[in-house]
């Protein structure tokens, strides 16, 4: 399988389109159909959720609970719609892109794990599916992160944030390059220019998320974020082709 692989900061080939669960905007997040739909477009990389399920298997899902309010980790694979893979197979539908895995570990909902099981399951799966370049592994939680760190050090990591301040931005910064982590992942409504600047400066990529706007997407480019994660792949890699001209 051909497979993209992620860039540090002066690295990658230019701004990187990253379709947020698939192109979602016109197929069922975080299914192989959303990832094979991003694909097409030419979305350098996708967007997933994983958790554990009760029999073992990583799988692909956004929310804890279904729409019916069972639990994923109280419930076996073949229990689960049929529409949630498994992180190999949602992987093998994301062929020609790099492939962000954010690893859902909350502590208000209630597969939380204090002793990191889905990241040790993750980093066991992905060592036995190529190099470490293919991924970029991201978290709300600190933790996890910096676990998967300490597993498989060539293993690229992102923090993810609601946001930073700009007077934090120098700490975290630097918190993160030596922890090890090579990417930052800000929500799109918090992230500043000065956030961009001051994690350039310390090695750190920017992908932030979720953006569907156009104008916020031209502004962000013009600030030199790395990566765009959208759920309209389509829209944002128009708007690069136009700015290129």
């Amino acid at each position: 399988m051909t497979r993209a692989h992620w860039g540090k900061v002066g690295v990658a080939n230019g701004p990187q389109v990253i379709a947020h669960r698939g192109a979602s905007a016109v197929e069922k997040e975080n299914t192989t159909m959303a990832f094979h739909r991003a694909a097409q477009m030419g979305s350098h990389a996708a967007e997933l959720d994983i958790r554990l399920c009760a029999s073992g298997e990583i799988v692909v899902h956004h929310n804890a609970v279904l729409d019916n309010g069972r639990a994923i980790n109280k419930l076996d694979f073949a229990e689960l719609p049929s529409h949630i893979p498994t992180l190999q197979q949602a992987l093998e539908a994301c062929e020609n892109m790099w492939v962000n895995i954010e690893i859902k570990n909350d502590p208000t909902e209630p597969d939380f794990d204090t002793s990191e099981m889905l990241a040790n399951s993750m980093v066991q799966l992905l060592k036995t599916m190529g190099p470490p370049e293919q991924w970029l592994i991201s978290s709300f939680r600190r933790e996890s992160v910096d676990t998967v760190q300490s597993l498989w050090p060539q293993l690229p990591t992102a923090w993810l944030t609601v946001g930073v301040a700009d007077e934090d931005a120098d700490s975290v910064a630097k918190s993160l390059a030596a922890s090890g982590h090579q990417a930052i992942h800000p929500n799109v409504y918090t992230l500043t220019q000065h956030v961009v600047t001051v994690m350039h400066a310390n090695g750190l990529s920017v992908n932030t998320w979720t953006v569907d706007d156009p104008k916020r997407m031209s502004q962000l480019l013009d600030w030199g974020v790395d990566g765009l994660c959208t759920n309209t792949p389509d829209v944002a890699l128009a708007l690069i082709a136009q700015r290129a001209r």
